[in-house]
């Protein structure tokens, strides 16, 4: 990774720091050999929390951008729309480490798997000399439905792209985007679980607004996953929730977003790296038509800043003896 000439300032949070390194890594093909991601963390950090944002990127190669059959609709549909402006003000409020995907996600999804690849859309299709994936192994389903590493259609609105992707785009994608940005993520959980003696990822996304289930009042305004308890200690998940229930905001856990990739790469509760999705309705931050910042997002902000917190304090206490030191300092 390259650090960038300047670090940026997130303004003074209660952390008490208002001057925070920034790395940059990866790069996204076709533009200039601009960074992937960058990675925003204050001297010292307050708690073991690492908020990340994969897919809020609005980096577009223009060439990328000419393909699309209706550029305008796919970035509105495939952006988690401005939760980036979320992530930095959790980060500035919190003192948590922060980690912002430039690279769009209609280049390359960061939630999917290396190899969760629509081959129908590659030009040559599926290479011969791939090897055949191994008995039990996760099916592609989801990519040949169009939702794979890069997506090909939106739900609804039908195909994205005109024309096939070349192999060799494909290839520059992987290694500048996924690789660079996993590889940054997993270093930087490493450093904070030897600091702290546990590490919380928290990967943050939106989502369209919900409708009400049967014997719900209102719909959830959040979504946390913990892939039905796999990717983080149950007793995280517990604090979430009750902290939420006792601020009457409508939550669900893992309907109808349990998590994906991400938390399944980085999430190994057993090795004191927690991992927990959360989904934030747009309709809370972004104006009526889900396209700009609104009114509601400070709102939002704060009630984030708050659950992060908990969250972070249960991770604090995952950790044991420095971290309890370190959080109550």
């Amino acid at each position: 990774m390259s650090t960038p000439p300047r670090s940026p300032r997130l303004g003074s949070g209660h952390n008490g720091s208002a001057v925070r390194t920034a790395v940059s890594g990866g790069v996204v093909p076709g533009l200039d050999d601009a960074p992937a991601f960058t990675l925003t963390s204050p001297p010292r950090l307050r708690l073991p929390v690492l908020v990340a944002v994969p897919h809020a990127g609005r980096a577009y190669p223009p060439a990328v951008t000419a393909r699309m059959r209706d550029a305008t609709l796919a970035q509105l549909r495939l952006e988690d729309r401005y939760v980036d402006r979320l992530g930095v003000g959790i980060a500035r409020e919190t003192g948590a480490a922060l980690m912002v995907a430039h690279a769009p996600r209609a280049l390359l999804d960061l939630n999917r798997a290396e190899d969760d690849i629509d081959w129908d859309m590659i030009e040559g299709g599926r290479p011969d000399d791939l090897p055949d994936a191994e008995p039990g192994q996760r099916s592609n389903a989801r990519a040949r439905s169009g939702l794979g590493l890069v997506p090909r259609r939106l739900p609804g609105s039908g195909e994205i792209w005109r024309g096939r992707l070349a192999p060799q785009e494909l290839a520059a994608r992987i290694d500048g985007i996924h690789r660079a940005y996993h590889e940054a993520l997993g270093q930087e959980l490493a450093r904070i679980r030897a600091e702290w003696g546990a590490a919380l990822l928290i990967d943050l996304h939106s989502m369209p607004p919900l409708r009400a289930a049967e014997g719900e009042a209102r719909a959830p305004l959040l979504v946390l996953g913990d892939r039905f308890g796999a990717s983080c200690n149950n007793t995280l998940m517990g604090r979430a929730l009750g902290h939420l229930e006792a601020r009457r905001i409508p939550a669900s856990q893992n309907r109808p977003y349990s998590g994906g990739y991400v938390l399944d790469r980085h999430g190994a509760p057993h090795a004191g790296v927690h991992a927990v999705q959360i989904e934030v309705c747009r309709a809370t931050y972004l104006d009526r038509h889900l396209a700009e910042p609104g009114a509601g997002l400070p709102a939002i902000v704060a009630m984030l800043v708050g659950l992060v917190r908990e969250l972070g304090a249960e991770a604090a206490l995952l950790g044991g003896g420095d971290g309890l030191r370190q959080a109550a300092e």
